[in-house]
């Protein structure tokens, strides 16, 4: 078996690592054999002591922190928990959505859709689930708009961000869970990306902020 790459992490220090994780790569083995290989067990490799935290879906790329120990692991999970680790991802969208300065809101309850698990669902009997979103910039090509967009997710449900979008009209391109054929066919992968992520270091008490842009390109502006 081909051994994969070794990883160029973002961030290295004695208690945690800030890594950039591929589209199409889990974050924790799955079921099979074949889902063995993940973005723990890489890590793991290099640093033995490097264990999970959070996790972003298999489509997802972008930046993923890792503890190193349990002791770190502990803090940061509850950083997490807390809601003291700021989080923004940048997507590209199907359709316009509006180009303002300011940030608008999608504050819709999310649920398991447990006859397609696992697939979420807007309900008003889920969890209470809020993203903040702004447009960057729109294009057209032949005919089909698209949006890049900034995002900002308030609460961490499973495939929030994913829902969210859809609930307003706007799937992410790509996306082979929630959107239709020709929602998937306008991108290789899932256009999501966690590009930005904020923390205070458990132990120095410095804050981090790192920034790691999208492999995708962004949209530019509609043509007039």
């Amino acid at each position: 078996m081909t051994c994969a790459p070794l990883l160029s992490p973002v961030h290295e220090d004695p208690y945690l690592l800030v890594l950039d994780k591929p589209a199409g790569l889990l974050c924790v083995p799955g079921r099979g054999d074949d889902k063995q290989d993940c973005l723990s067990a890489r890590a793991m490799r290099q640093w033995p002591d490097a264990l999970i935290v959070h996790r972003l879906d298999m489509g997802t790329s972008g930046l993923v922190v890792m503890a190193r120990g349990i002791a770190m692991q502990r803090a940061l999970s509850a950083a997490f928990a807390e809601r003291r680790v700021s989080k923004r991802y940048e997507a590209i969208v199907d359709g316009a959505m509006p180009l303002r300065e300011d940030w608008s809101s999608i504050d819709a309850p999310l649920m398991a859709d447990w006859p397609r698990r696992p697939l979420q669902k807007t309900d008003p009997a889920g969890k209470p689930s809020v993203t903040r979103w702004k447009a960057l910039s729109s294009s057209t090509h032949g005919g089909a708009v698209s949006t890049h967009v900034l995002l900002e997710p308030l609460t961490g449900r499973s495939h929030q961000l994913r829902v969210h979008l859809l609930s307003v009209g706007h799937p992410i391109l790509g996306d082979a869970l929630y959107g239709d054929a020709a929602v998937q066919a306008r991108a290789p992968r899932l256009l999501l990306h966690a590009s930005e992520l904020g923390l205070l270091h458990p132990v120095t008490q410095e804050r981090l902020e790192f920034r790691h842009a999208p492999d995708f390109a962004p949209a530019a502006r509609i043509d007039a």
